[in-house]
């Protein structure tokens, strides 16, 4: 399951976690985030176990995308320990986001 966050719950949420956290930083109006959120919605399913999976709207969090430099969307950013792992930005595809998440989260 993919969890709406926001500036007030990021750090909890996000780089308190106990876990890996992916997020997709997006927004409503865009059409590639749209394009994006039903294969982050099915790999949350799959990975749920192992990697926490949190979505930020980027006009409503500005401070936060400005924060990790976020300047094109989507961007998905997985964090580990509260640190910035990978960044992958565009669509794509769930072969990759798996492949992307697995390689980064056991290091």
């Amino acid at each position: 399951m993919v969890k709406a966050v926001t500036a007030t719950d990021f750090e909890n949420e996000v780089l308190q976690s106990g876990k890996p956290v992916l997020v997709d930083f997006y927004a409503d109006w865009c059409g590639p985030c749209k394009m994006l959120a039903p294969t982050v919605d099915e790999v949350s399913k799959e990975m749920e176990s192992q990697v926490g999976f949190a979505k930020i709207n980027i006009d409503q969090n500005s401070g936060i995308a400005d924060f990790f430099g976020v300047m094109s969307i989507p961007t998905l950013i997985l964090f580990k320990d509260g640190v910035e792992k990978i960044r992958l930005v565009g669509v794509q595809p769930k072969d990759t986001l798996i492949n992307t998440i697995m390689g980064n989260i056991n290091e």
